[in-house]
């Protein structure tokens, strides 16, 4: 990303240019004045926290050593890193609180990253990064640890991880620093006997990786039986991307489940009760699988959520199920549901790209993201 790429610090003197940094990106504008807890963040606000985490980014020799498009998507992630605060920080019983600032941050991220027009492997490694940033803090604690590594490693990379949580960290003024600094060097090491530390976890087939994901306690190098009966194809995307248009060139001859249609028939707006439709469109799913017949479920399905409700479906059915992410450029989107019969309100737009969570390899046997501009 050019812009994250000039305002990077680079040698001889790794000088971060806070004032541009600060004029250039509403959202670390929008970090001024919010108040942290004192006891983990005594350094003051998150601003000054975000300052202080890039310029601790720029001390660590790891970071130094990378490559220079490597430190440009660092940097962005550690200026990212605690973006959503502002909408998460709340006080209770007299503390300071931004519970699931990571989470929002990720979707917060995803779409900053998006209209900003950031390639999606580029954006979802950022996304990535900032949805686990606080996971080494208290890794030795966690009982998922091992499929969160592993998640990481196959969008981003977990020494990436590594050195965002360190710089985090660094850019505190807070009592407990070195042992939270042990706790990411322990996981680190954990991510090497892992072997997911520097690249993704391999697995012995698609249809293992998907099942470890599905199956809690599951051995990540069990050769799952691919015991797949019937193909379905999850479509993923936010209205206009033209998944009709996908439909037409890449599943002609497939018999479609589209939540458009069923919402036609029924009558049903949308921005109206969705849940006669839902209800509709799976029981259609329900009679092509039975009938161990392939088809397409055509839906927006912006969340993982809501994708695992189809998904999860296909699976009890012994489906292989194909997940594609269609996505185009904010303008374009606007520009083909503008040309729609019938409109989707900006509303409703704007709702579902603020809870958009592209998908990802953990999902489904194969995962793709195509960009139909």
């Amino acid at each position: 990303m050019r812009v994250f790429d000039e305002l990077c610090p680079k040698p001889p003197m790794w000088t971060v240019d806070w004032d541009a940094v600060h004029a250039e990106f509403p959202w670390v504008r929008a970090m001024d004045g919010v108040p942290q807890d004192a006891v983990h963040h005594a350094e003051g606000d998150v601003a000054t926290h975000t300052r202080m985490a890039c310029e601790a980014l720029t001390r660590i020799p790891e970071w130094r050593a990378r490559p220079s498009d490597e430190r440009t998507l660092l940097f962005a992630a550690v200026l990212l890193h605690d973006s959503a605060k502002p909408f998460r920080t709340q006080i209770e019983d007299g503390r300071i609180t931004a519970h699931g600032h990571s989470r929002a941050g990720d979707l917060l991220v995803r779409k900053v990253l998006w209209e900003m027009g950031a390639p999606a492997p580029w954006r979802e490694h950022v996304a990535a990064l900032v949805r686990h940033h606080q996971v080494p803090f208290w890794a030795l604690e966690r009982p998922d640890l091992e499929r969160i590594a592993f998640r990481v490693s196959l969008l981003a990379r977990n020494d990436d991880l590594v050195i965002l949580a360190t710089a985090d960290i660094l850019g505190r003024v807070c009592g407990d620093a070195d042992e939270v600094l042990e706790n990411i060097a322990l996981y680190r090491d954990y991510c090497r006997e892992l072997r997911c530390l520097d690249g993704p976890r391999v697995f012995p087939s698609d249809h293992a990786r998907f099942q470890y994901f599905r199956t809690p306690g599951r051995d990540p190098g069990y050769a799952a039986y691919d015991d797949t009966r019937v193909e379905v194809t999850v479509l993923s995307g936010l209205p206009g991307v033209g998944k009709d248009h996908w439909i037409g060139t890449h599943r002609a001859d497939w018999p479609v489940v589209s939540l458009d249609a069923v919402r036609a028939r029924l009558g049903v707006g949308p921005g109206g009760d969705q849940r006669p439709v839902a209800a509709a469109a799976f029981e259609m799913a329900r009679e092509h699988l039975r009938a161990k017949q392939r088809f397409v479920w055509n839906a927006t399905n912006v969340s993982r959520q809501m994708r695992d409700r189809c998904i999860g479906l296909a699976a009890d059915y012994h489906a292989r199920i194909t997940l594609i992410g269609l996505e185009a450029p904010p303008a374009t989107l606007r520009a083909r549901n503008s040309a729609r019969p019938e409109p989707v309100p900006a509303a409703v737009i704007d709702r579902l790209a603020a809870k958009w969570e592209a998908p990802d390899p953990t999902e489904a046997h194969t995962v793709e993201w195509i960009d139909t501009r």
